[in-house]
């Protein structure tokens, strides 16, 4: 019921005021999305595993069940390179009806992953992880790509296997397909950007290669092409058609949950940015939920698991769009494409998909992102691009985040262990300029600047241990902005020790943070509560009096 409640209230904000003029707006943006959307969704289907009708069902569906119930007003779902590029292998070894499966584990996963909150969990993968990912994927797309591009033939289920395999299967090139390859790059890369508004690059592209087709291979028998279409919503390889095999969830688990990690990274990243564009905030558990949704339904009719299209998503925004009816226009215009262009559409090159999915890997890379780590020489985000990215088309996608996580914990702990200790002894002349009487040779300030855990504790320790019998030291922790409980165990047991030696310690500007470990591990209780001031200053004051009174 509160899902139920929170979705009501945000429609009335939504849609309060809505009229004509605004209605028009999201007619013009959903126009343009779905103009966006038609060859991605057909190259994607392809690309997957499947045919280009699931890529047209994915796309129908994620945009009326994913944009009506999404957490925002501007995501527009569908599927996406990055999930094609998991989804082809998963195809090649378990058929397309396992992606039907998986695709259907998956949305029973995101529901569990919205009840958990779990959304919150994508803010925990650093950015240059992200981009390895983004450029990792990217590379699969391109190298699943060679196939249809070249018009030749591999094995293997892998992008990278089916690299392998031309060693031994030679490398045979259709003309022709390079020909319409070609063609669709050369026209995506030299369109004019003020046009893209109009009518987008991919989409002349897809058109111009059609034509050409249509002219020079009217048979059909000179390139590989699309294929027929069925005019239908139900795919004979949905899930409603084929029945469902619960024998393979055991064996599918595993894939299900990468493609629920790609599903929940991609959405909620997409909504992130969309955010920034449009100032408006995603409800995160309400996309996983809606996401959640969809990709549980979608197989039922024949699509391919579904995310959040930053692509689609930056279209609806910049086309004027303003409510969630721009996903909704945007699938019904893709229904009627099907239904009355899809003789037509059959007869498209794959070659020419070929071509918009190289063109659209290409884009995928941050550029920007991956110049600014590589001209600022910030290694340790080089080093989690690379690992992530390379992870990223060695294994499958939970594990390159894992390792590409890992990695940016790993280089963490190594930038944190550096810990500087510097021990100074306590000048007598130059307190007696504050007004303070005494003598204060015996003392020595140890300070310590740097996050103190089990790594580096040892530097402070032996800094402790080193102090002279009978003498004093103060322990300033001003530049500790977190110590590890175990190293202050291991410090106030440190201090018993030298107290042994009749040596005194003293703290001083300990942080909230710092504070509460000394307290739970016994540091406090070791040098005396009070031994404990907010500056050194304040701590020669006090010995100043003392002394006086004496």
């Amino acid at each position: 019921m509160w899902f139920l409640g929170k979705y009501v209230s945000d429609l009335k904000k939504e849609f309060a005021g809505y009229n004509a003029k605004i209605f028009s707006q999201d007619l013009m943006a959903g126009l343009t999305v779905a103009a966006v959307a038609l060859p991605l969704a057909l190259a994607f289907g392809v690309s997957s595993g499947a045919d280009a009708a699931a890529g047209m069902i994915t796309a129908i569906f994620a945009g009326v069940l994913i944009g009506t119930l999404s957490g925002a007003s501007y995501q527009i779902s569908g599927p996406t390179g990055a999930m094609s590029a998991l989804l082809l292998p998963i195809a090649a070894q378990y058929g397309v009806k396992g992606v039907m499966m998986a695709g259907f584990l998956s949305g029973v996963l995101l529901l569990i992953a919205a009840l958990l909150r779990m959304g919150k969990l994508v803010s925990f993968i650093p950015a240059p992880v992200i981009t390895g990912f983004t450029s990792g994927i990217a590379i699969i797309i391109a190298l699943g790509q060679i196939d249809n591009f070249f018009g030749t033939t591999s094995e293997g289920t892998t992008a990278v296997e089916k690299l392998l395999s031309y060693g031994h299967l030679g490398f045979q090139i259709n003309a022709m397909a390079v020909f319409f390859g070609l063609l669709v790059v050369a026209i995506m890369l030299v369109y004019p950007k003020k046009w893209q508004a109009v009518v987008p690059s991919s989409l002349v592209g897809i058109i111009a290669a059609l034509v050409v087709n249509l002219i020079m291979n009217p048979d059909a028998a000179i390139v590989a092409e699309v294929g027929d279409i069925p005019r239908t919503l139900v795919s004979s390889n949905g899930l409603l058609a084929s029945g469902f095999d619960f024998t393979q969830i055991k064996t599918l688990l595993p894939v299900a949950i990468s493609i629920a990690a790609l599903g929940m990274i991609e959405s909620l990243l997409c909504g992130a940015s969309a955010g920034k564009m449009t100032g408006e905030k995603m409800d995160s558990q309400r996309e996983l939920i809606a996401q959640g949704i969809g990709n549980l339904l979608i197989p039922l009719f024949g699509g391919v698991p579904a995310t959040a299209a930053i692509a689609r998503t930056s279209v609806a925004i910049k086309s004027g769009g303003r409510t969630r009816m721009v996903s909704i226009i945007h699938a019904l215009t893709l229904v009627a494409s099907m239904f009355l262009l899809g003789g037509v559409m059959s007869r498209i090159p794959l070659s020419a998909l070929a071509g918009v999915l190289m063109v659209t890997a290409w884009r995928m890379n941050e550029w920007h992102e991956i110049r600014l780590f590589f001209r600022k020489r910030w290694w340790v985000a080089i080093a989690q691009f690379l690992v992530t990215m390379v992870s990223t088309v060695i294994f499958d996608l939970t594990i390159a985040i894992v390792v590409g996580v890992f990695a940016a914990l790993l280089f963490y702990v190594v930038n944190s262990y550096g810990l500087e200790v510097n021990t100074s002894r306590v000048d007598s002349a130059r307190l007696r300029d504050y007004g303070l009487k005494g003598d204060f040779e015996n003392e020595s300030v140890i300070y310590i600047v740097g996050a103190v855990f089990f790594a580096n504790q040892e530097q402070m320790l032996d800094a402790v241990r080193e102090t002279e019998d009978g003498h004093e030291i103060i322990l300033s922790m001003r530049g500790v902005p977190s110590m590890e409980i175990c190293a202050a165990h291991a410090l106030a047991e440190e201090i018993t020790a030298a107290q042994t030696r009749s040596v005194t310690v003293k703290l001083c500007s300990v942080q909230e943070r710092v504070m509460k470990n000394f307290l739970d591990a016994g540091v406090v209780d070791a040098v005396g509560r009070d031994h404990v001031y907010w500056d050194t200053l304040a701590i020669f004051r006090a010995e100043s009096k003392e002394k006086e009174n004496v």
